[in-house]
């Protein structure tokens, strides 16, 4: 399997492994985050993009719909976000600003 596709797979089974399905949409409530925030983002380097010693903190940035859980979409976003900062880490810090979608 190539990287890029086994890296969608991994994103979508983190996703639907720690949401409850309990006959409605599979979202992540704030312990569901939580346990998701200490078993997938270990380094510190991600811990200090997202707070996630504050899952408060961390829903209020995530939640864009005020729903009071993150879902698929929301959860991409922050995926999306840390790869970015990971990248610019990465090129030095240097704003690439045609390569960021909006």
């Amino acid at each position: 399997m190539a990287r890029l596709e086994q890296v969608i797979i991994n994103i979508v089974d983190i996703f639907m492994e720690y949401a409850d399905d309990e006959g409605k949409k599979r979202q992540l409530n704030k312990e569901e985050l939580k346990k998701l925030f200490e078993k997938e983002i270990q380094s510190d380097e991600f811990k200090g993009k997202i707070n996630t010693g504050d899952v408060e903190e961390a829903m209020k940035m995530l939640d864009q719909n005020h729903d009071g859980e993150v879902n698929f979409r929301e959860f991409c976003r922050c995926v999306s976000a840390l790869a970015r900062s990971y990248y610019q880490s990465k090129k030095g810090g240097k704003k690439d600003k045609g390569a960021e979608p909006q």
